[in-house]
């Protein structure tokens, strides 16, 4: 055998060469069809955020893959890029709440995981697993190892540490470009954080500050809880002390504090207000130390935190001395000295100004009790004894009463690590043997004492047990202690972020176990440096004044915790093994209920939970979510969903089954069978957050089989349309293929409703308003535009419709009127005579049942007699109220706008109008959803209609206000002039909307109602007196109902079935005969789900904006006739504090003058409010919103020189005197004085110019205040009627005296009347104000203008009490929701 060497230099057969190579390119042959493959295949785009730490959760990594990638591979794939350990973390989707993770051993590919491809966005989520932080892998591990790969696969990292450095070294903090570490895990620094609920930050700092307080710690740990004595969900100790064990035991990254707020009797609202953290410090201890009565941790607070200082007053001349002794637990340190330019540098300095005493002199100074009169003295604090815990608050939030605004002062203060407070005793002090008196402010009685007595009240116990007593020494004794026993190091900085109106809490706290610092911002814990805590001095950039701004945001340091540093005392944290045995007891009883929570995620991460429907033979159809484990099987799943949906006893188990369901398409997809046995998990495609179907639990009788659904099928509600009777029965389900021709289709409803094929007409409704007949034998059920869910209308007869054009069928009509009809609950007036007539007309509607016409005959007879008897009631009642107004009323007065009803004529509609009040049958039939449920398809939803947007306060009267729409719709449905065609029906050839039946307008004239247009107006008369809704009719049927509600019981209610393609004036036309008054005489209302009633007025808009069983009330009043407006007036009161106030509502006319509108006012105003006024003493004036404008004068005429529109206001305006105002080139202005020396403004006074010059006007100020024309300045007030500004900025803040010789240019621009213009004497200096009696005026200038609803310069967030209830809760009142 020939043998060649081979690219090793080692010799091998030549033969085996040949293969070698040949198995070389075929394995290259192929993974080139791979790679090509690949290319081809879609791919998908995974975006990908690291919600585990604080670092990360702002960086995203991405993965573009083939969707044929597995969810198992998509976890590798993860891990390896964020170089985690696969397996420590979860995936979940990133754009649904409650998230579940992705199968982390699923084979199932991207694409069957509800993942898009084709370039989609797909994000996801990387998440703790089991509340730990993924594991970091190491370079063993593999997965972190990189020295295999080129440089196209070296990306960015995502996670928690540089993958480089080992946790806790230096490296840890050598990023330049952030300032803390990398966040660590729990396991790496030791850590766990606190779940922030909402807005509980401030409580989160405080609580991990005592947990890092080893003292503090230790003793909670030392108190035993007693089950027996207390409820342990309102036990504060105990729930701290759970707290403080989950701190310190579990594996979570962060726990919740909703049990430890539970305690303090807080709900969930407490959540969602911010407190400040010093607060909550002094109530939290007060809770503990009335929780601890009785027990060895009684006096626990005051051990660790309370410390002593003397308040004291000296005598300069005889050195007498009296004093209290105070306790604190924590000193208030001033950040900058009220009216200082300059912030204390330093903790230290604020502490030296703290004690520094200010002398009492001059107007000041103290009657000294030994001296006999009033001296010189000293007033100051001293420190008598400071605690083992020593905390400090920087006075941040100030309150600027320049500007009235909350404030935070960002200024630099520095703090020591270490801090001494040897310099703040004034030994020599204590030296003076003249202190004669003091006071305890803890005793009972005060009196006098003298040093001696003071020493006594801090004995040497006190020194043991608090700390240290510098005052029960001598000076000798106490210049040798060492200075170490007065130094305190640093452990907690309380920091806020934010400004005065809010902000964020957090923690910098060195541990005493390391000395390390770290950061505790809620649930990221991580390690700090020096530089972090000194970057907490505060300091903002740039200068903001001497305040910064009330919203200004900085980072400082708020509240700082020093312990003592003495050996002795120093205590250590206690382990696990030293724990006592009743935390031993609690930590194992913890830990099993993490291990339970832990179960419960598990199970609650492999349950798969989907919407379940089912239609119950009794409640008709239920929802439901059914939440079944992965790994059970089908036939467990229905046991399941049988259970739930409460058919036990109703249907049989084997009745029963599962299918796959399109709830809102209302299609059945698909159905399992000889699946029983297989898993949900893969029949749903795995646990998801959402699915995108849901689930039906269908039902049949013991005589049924089920019919299977396949997938790709279509599902069509058949209704069968029974010409004869006018009726169309409900749906019948059947299943089609979309590439079955018409003619198949037809077949397949012949078998199914019994109808035959050869005279089967088939209508589909694909949508609202569009019926299409399928007429074309050989074309598709796609080609007609069938969908997965579908309704047709079938009908099979031998009638002659079949020969008609299908728009101009019985048919057509017959399923037009059944799209467009709708039912309407209407009540009638209980004044109304009409309710016989519905009665007796629905009775006869039900006797005459043989035919329509029949029906229709008998109908229209009764109708007739009840009309006429009705009208003759409402004729003689009209008669006797215009006798009465004639005898009463003045020849001036009209009767027939006064009156609530006009002289009633009997209506004219006879037959036409009422041949169809009734038919045989309702053709509003409803449909099943599945079988034998509503079809909600037919019911119209619309936009809101142009009804009146203003609610009416006085509409539950008997004659309510007339409110009309400011314009007209668009889309008013216009009848045709020629009279209606009559059909077997009923129904009549308007029918047909433009919309379906474009054919049916051909050649026809539409009439629209341009001279209502123009008017602004509707009527339901028109220029000859006839009535508008005799030209059209529309289908309508009345029938009675009795209401149960309870508003409706006392009154008629009628059923109503009617063409919401009517307009508003044929529906009033067809209600006549119910009501029993024409339909200019009532008013109709539609009542919305608030029980708010609103007028509708538009008489030639349709109902289309009404759907079925809307409310309806009729309420009786006269109807405007055209040319008229409903006017509110309002009385204008321009010295009162509320200068707007509602009168009463009138009717104006076009064409009639403003003195005629006077003359019908005044009546009603002596009527209706008992305002007797002269005519001669009234104006009436344009109103816009609250600014009163343009003087109408009496010869004005409405339409023509005053434009006048629907829901129209005017002021009505009682004068002292005669009008001054004849002319429109006169100018009326509103003045008012303001007095700067006595710090208030005069009344309004009116001021009539001639012109518009600023010479008249001031001419005319002049003149009416008597201020010489060279002293007088006036400014234009702002804002609205009565441009109120507050008396301390109206001197300065307003532009007085503008240089300008009319009033109709900048900055002035008065043009019209009503213009509010302030004036004063530029002698006057404003009145010198002490600051007391600033900030006292400040505060009543910002309630009055508050009341007034004027502006006020700063409106701060109103804040809630902090307050911990001992007894579980606040007290509510029953009363209160």
């Amino acid at each position: 055998m020939e043998m060649v060497p081979s690219e090793e230099n080692q010799f091998v057969p030549k033969e085996g060469l040949f293969w070698s190579c040949r198995q070389s390119v075929i394995d290259e042959i192929k993974r080139i069809s791979q790679i090509h493959n690949a290319a081809e295949e879609p791919r998908v785009l995974c975006i990908i955020q690291d919600t585990t730490s604080a670092k990360t959760v702002n960086e995203r990594l991405t993965l573009n893959l083939p969707a044929s990638t597995t969810l198992s591979k998509l976890y590798e794939d993860v891990a390896h890029k964020a170089r985690y350990v696969n397996g420590s973390f979860d995936l979940a989707w990133g754009n649904a709440q409650n998230m579940a993770p992705l199968e982390h051993n699923s084979e199932m590919s991207l694409s069957d995981s509800s993942f898009e491809p084709g370039g989609k966005k797909n994000f996801l989520q990387l998440t703790d697993k089991d509340g730990e932080q993924p594991q970091i892998a190491s370079d063993e591990s593999g997965t972190a190892d990189s020295s295999g790969l080129d440089d196209s696969s070296q990306e960015r990292f995502i996670g928690p540490l540089q993958r480089d450095g080992s946790a806790g070294g230096s490296g840890d903090y050598s990023s330049p470009s952030y300032s803390y570490s990398s966040i660590l895990s729990k396991s790496e620094t030791g850590y766990v954080g606190l779940v922030n609920q909402a807005m509980t930050c401030y409580l989160n700092s405080l609580l991990q500050t005592l947990f890092m307080t080893p003292e503090f710690r230790n003793a909670l740990y030392n108190w035993e809880f007693e089950e027996s004595e207390e409820d342990p969900v309102t036990s504060i100790p105990y729930q701290l002390q759970r707290l403080f064990v989950l701190l310190q035991t579990s594996k979570k990254r962060a726990i919740e504090t909703t049990d430890v707020t539970r305690s303090f009797g807080w709900d969930s609202s407490e959540a969602w207000q911010q407190h400040d953290v010093q607060e909550l410090c002094r109530v939290m201890f007060d809770a503990l130390e009335q929780k601890w009565k009785q027990t060895e941790q009684a006096d626990l607070i005051n051990q660790l935190y309370q410390g002593k200082l003397k308040d004291y007053v000296r005598c300069l001349e005889c050195g007498y001395e009296s004093w209290r002794i105070d306790t604190y637990l924590d000193i208030p340190l001033v950040i900058r000295p009220f009216g200082a330019s300059q912030a204390y540098g330093s903790v230290e300095e604020a502490l030296q100004a703290f004690i520094q005493p200010e002398t009492l002199d001059g107007p000041n100074q103290y009657f000294c009790e030994r001296c006999k009169k009033k001296c010189d003295a000293r007033k100051g604090l001293r420190f008598l004894h400071f605690p083992y815990l020593l905390t400090l608050q920087l006075k941040r939030f100030d309150f600027d009463y320049t500007t009235m605004h909350r404030i935070k002062l960002n200024d630099r203060m520095t703090f020591p690590e270490e801090l001494d407070m040897s310099p703040f005793i004034d030994v020599e002090d204590e030296k003076s043997p003249q202190t004669e008196s003091c006071t305890d402010s803890g005793a009972e009685n005060e009196g006098s004492c003298h040093s001696d007595q003071m020493s006594n009240d801090f004995s040497t116990d006190d020194c043991v047990d608090e700390g240290i007593c510098l005052d029960s020494t001598s000076s000798t004794e106490r210049a040798l202690k060492p200075k170490s026993l007065l130094t305190f190091e640093l452990f907690s900085v309380m920091v806020h972020s934010g400004s005065a109106a809010g902000g964020h809490y957090y923690a910098y706290i060195k541990s005493f176990s390391d000395g390390q610092w770290y950061s505790f911002n809620d649930q990221h814990v991580s390690k700090i440096t020096q530089d972090d805590i000194r970057k907490t001095y505060g300091g903002s950039s740039g200068s903001r004044g001497y305040y910064s701004s009330a919203f200004a945001s900085s980072t400082n340091a708020y509240m700082l915790i020093y312990r003592l540093k003495d050996p002795s005392r120093n205590s250590r944290f206690l382990s696990v093994e030293d724990f006592p045995e009743h935390i031993k007891s609690l930590v194992q009883k913890e830990k099993e209920s993490e291990e339970q929570e832990k179960r419960q995620r598990e199970i609650e991460r492999n349950t798969c939970k989907i919407k379940l429907f089912c239609v119950h033979p009794v409640k008709m159809m239920m929802e439901s979510k059914l939440e079944v484990h992965k790994d059970k099987i089908l036939r467990e799943a229905t046991e399941m969903a049988y259970k739930l949906m409460e058919l036990e006893g109703v249907v049989p188990l084997d009745c029963c089954r599962l299918v796959k369901y399109d709830e809102f398409h209302e299609y059945l997809e698909r159905s399992y069978e000889g699946e029983e046995d297989t898993p949900m998990g893969l029949l749903l495609g795995g646990v998801k957050s959402s699915y995108m179907f849901d689930l039906l639990l269908e039902t049949r009788r013991p005589d049924q089989v089920f019919q299977p659904y396949k997938p790709g099928e279509v599902m069509v509600k058949v209704h069968v349309v029974d010409l004869k009777t006018e009726t169309i029965t409900l749906p019948i389900s059947v299943r089609a293929y979309l590439n079955q021709s018409i003619t198949e289709f037809k077949q397949l409803i012949a078998q199914a409703t019994g109808l035959s094929a050869e005279t089967m007409r088939v209508v589909l409704e694909r949508c609202y308003n569009d019926l299409r007949l399928l007429y074309v034998p050989n074309k598709t059920l796609k080609a007609e535009g069938f969908f997965r869910s579908n309704k047709v209308f079938v009908e099979s007869s031998e009638l002659t419709d079949h020969q008609v054009p299908f728009t101009d069928s019985l048919l057509w009509k017959l399923l037009d009127r059944h799209g467009n009809t709708i039912r309407l609950f209407v009540l009638l007036p209980e004044q109304s005579p009409g309710t016989l007539a519905s009665r007796t007309l629905c009775q006869k509607a039900g006797e005459d049942s043989d035919g329509p016409f029949e029906g229709s005959k008998g109908n229209r007879k009764s109708v007739e007699a009840i009309l006429e008897e009705s009208t003759e009631k409402l004729k003689n009642l009209s008669l006797q109220q215009q006798q009465q107004q004639g005898s009463s009323a003045s020849d001036s007065q009209k009767s027939s706008d006064t009156s609530d009803f006009e002289h009633i004529e009997s209506p004219t509609q006879e037959a036409d109008s009422n041949s169809s009040l009734c038919v045989a049958a309702d053709s509003r039939e409803l449909e099943n959803r599945i079988s034998g449920s509503s079809d909600t398809e037919n019911q119209f939803v619309c936009e809101e209609r142009s009804d009146s947007e203003v609610n009416n306060d006085r509409s539950t009267s008997s004659v309510d206000s007339d409110i009309l729409s400011s314009s007209h719709s668009s889309d008013t449905l216009c009848n045709a002039d020629s009279g209606p065609i009559q059909l077997a029906n009923g129904l009549d050839s308007h029918s047909i909307t433009s919309s379906r039946r474009s054919k049916a307008h051909e050649g026809k004239k539409e009439t629209w109602d341009t001279a209502e247009e123009d008017s602004g107006t509707d009527s339901e008369y028109d220029d000859n007196g006839k009535s508008k809704a005799e030209a059209q009719y529309l289908y309508f049927r009345a029938e009675p109902y009795s209401q149960d509600d309870a508003s409706w019981d006392t009154h008629k209610c009628l059923v109503l079935h009617v063409d919401k393609r009517i307009t508003l004036a044929a529906f009033k036309q067809n209600l006549e005969p119910y009501v029993g008054v024409p339909s200019s005489q009532f008013k109709v209302f539609r009542v919305y789900a608030n029980n708010q009633e609103f007028e509708s007025v538009r008489l030639n808009e349709t109902l289309s904006s009404f759907s079925d069983d809307n409310k309806i009330t009729i309420r009786l009043g006269r109807a405007l006739k055209k040319g008229e407006y409903r006017v509110k007036v309002f009385q204008l009161l321009v010295n009162e504090p509320e200068p707007c106030k509602f009168l009463v509502d009138t009717v104006f006319a076009k064409g009639m003058t403003v003195r005629q509108s006077k003359e019908e006012l005044l009546p009603q105003l002596k009527e209706q409010c008992k305002l007797d006024l002269s005519i001669d003493r009234v104006r009436l004036r344009k109103k816009t919103w609250k600014n009163p404008g343009t003087v109408f004068l009496d010869y004005h005429v409405y339409e023509e020189d005053i434009s006048i529109s629907s829901n129209w206001e005017v002021f009505l305006e009682v004068l002292d005197d005669s009008e001054k105002m004849k002319s429109m080139s006169q100018l009326a202005i509103l003045t008012r004085k303001w007095n700067p020396a006595t710090m208030n403004l005069g009344p309004f006074q009116e001021a009539i110019l001639e012109s518009s010059s600023v010479e008249e006007l001031k001419e005319k100020l002049s003149e009416m205040s008597g201020i010489p024309l060279e002293n007088l300045e006036f400014a234009k007030g702002r804002g609205t009627f009565p441009c109120d500004i507050s008396v301390l900025e109206i001197h300065q803040d307003l532009d007085w005296n503008p240089k300008v010789s009319t009033l109709n240019v900048w900055p002035l621009y008065i043009c019209d009347d009503g213009a509010v213009v302030f004036y004063r004497d530029s002698r006057d200096e404003p009145l010198e104000l002490s600051e007391d009696e600033r900030n006292e005026l400040m505060k009543k200038e910002s309630s009055r203008l508050l009341k007034t609803g004027h502006r006020v310069s700063y409106s701060p967030r109103k804040e809630k009490a902090l307050k911990i209830y001992l007894d579980g809760g606040p007290v509510r009142d029953p009363g209160q929701d």
